[in-house]
């Protein structure tokens, strides 16, 4: 399409992101009663009663600016990780931690590694300031640290690490991850995004946040977004040397955190038994589909995270489409590189148990055809 007014060259680049229609257009066009939305790796549970609670009682002073500083989320935040308040940078998500990154160390010319596929923002943002994404693709699913450690050349400034990845779900295991920043020369900034780490359960799972005083170059990404459930306030956070995060400050937006996410989000820090129900729920869940999967002889992906990246064997979009008809929304594989698979956020136990049997009538009314 011709434009009659010309972006920048970068701009050319980048895909819109696809947001789909709207669970009430969606309800409204089949007819559904109720509609189950697994399609975006949200908290199905949803965030601490307490917070809920705060909402109701709260009056705040909507016309004063939030804090630009984020202090008491900053110190609440420290103390709970155990590293120092100057190491964090908070942002409107920690997808603007990751423009961040990139609006402050990337030029034209310069290259960033990630793995092919991945969360899709990091190519993005490094396409806007004239860089050039250099794409290593997954083994089963998996990143190939060793090829995108081969990947590096004199060009290279930024590597980001997907930990689990969206959207396979998959982790790299502990030595191997410690090997590869061990083998990345320290120049070179590393950026593992652990958004989804509070679902994990296995062992093998690197703490990254104790290898920020031996590795300067290295920056750890979390979310209040995922198991926290505050997605729809948005705010997300980097850890970091502090020479690094002094750099992102200079280029963020003084006032980037509202007031009502930084407060919510000291809230559901403080409820860390509600955080540890969601995992064993999760956990459950997740056990629960990898056996109905193993039933109907579908593979999938081992994922760590909240949600399961499955082959159905069948057209991706296919199955997106007769699980609508069904009231289940989930994430075709297709534009996300796995055209045979759809992506599932794992729900409650009606949740998983609707998308299973759901799933089954699809396969055998293609099987009988």
């Amino acid at each position: 399409m011709a434009l009659k007014f010309k972006t920048r060259e970068a701009v050319t680049h980048i895909a819109p992101y696809v947001l789909g229609k709207t669970l009430a257009d969606l309800q409204k066009e089949h007819g559904l009663s109720k509609i189950r939305k697994l399609s975006e790796n949200e908290n199905i549970f949803g965030c601490s009663p307490n917070v809920k609670k705060w909402f109701k009682e709260q009056d705040g002073d909507l016309f004063l600016y939030p804090d630009g500083a984020a202090i008491e989320l900053s110190n609440k935040v420290a103390a709970f990780l155990g590293v120092e308040k100057e190491k964090l940078v908070f942002g409107n998500g920690s997808d603007e931690v990751i423009r961040l990154l990139t609006r402050a160390y990337m030029s034209c010319g310069d290259e960033a590694v990630m793995a092919d596929v991945t969360f899709p923002r990091y190519q993005t943002n490094v396409f806007l300031e004239g860089g050039s994404p250099v794409i290593v693709p997954l083994v089963d699913g998996t990143h190939d640290l060793k090829a995108m450690a081969r990947a590096v050349t004199p060009k290279t400034k930024l590597i980001f690490v997907c930990n689990p990845n969206n959207p396979t779900g998959t982790i790299v295991g502990k030595k191997e991850l410690l090997a590869f920043l061990e083998s990345i020369p320290s120049h070179i900034l590393v950026v593992v995004d652990e958004a989804y780490m509070e679902y994990v359960t296995t062992d093998d799972y690197l703490e990254t946040l104790p290898l920020l005083s031996q590795f300067d170059n290295l920056i750890v990404l979390r979310t209040f977004s995922k198991i926290y459930g505050l997605a729809g306030l948005r705010v997300g956070f980097g850890v970091m040397n502090e020479e690094i995060a002094e750099q992102l400050r200079k280029v963020k937006d003084v006032f980037n955190v509202n007031m009502i996410a930084q407060r919510s989000a000291v809230i559901a820090l403080e409820d860390q038994s509600f955080i540890r129900e969601c995992t064993h729920k999760n956990q459950v869940g997740r056990e629960y589909l990898e056996k109905e999967f193993h039933r109907l002889g579908v593979s999938y992906f081992p994922s760590q995270a909240n949600f399961i990246m499955v082959d159905t064997g069948l057209n991706g979009d296919h199955v997106s489409s007769e699980l609508v008809k069904r009231g289940i929304v989930v994430r075709s594989g297709t534009l996300l590189g796995y055209p045979t698979t759809v992506r599932v956020t794992i729900g409650t136990e009606e949740d998983n148990r609707l998308f299973v049997s759901s799933l089954e009538q699809i396969l055998n009314a293609k099987g009988g055809e």
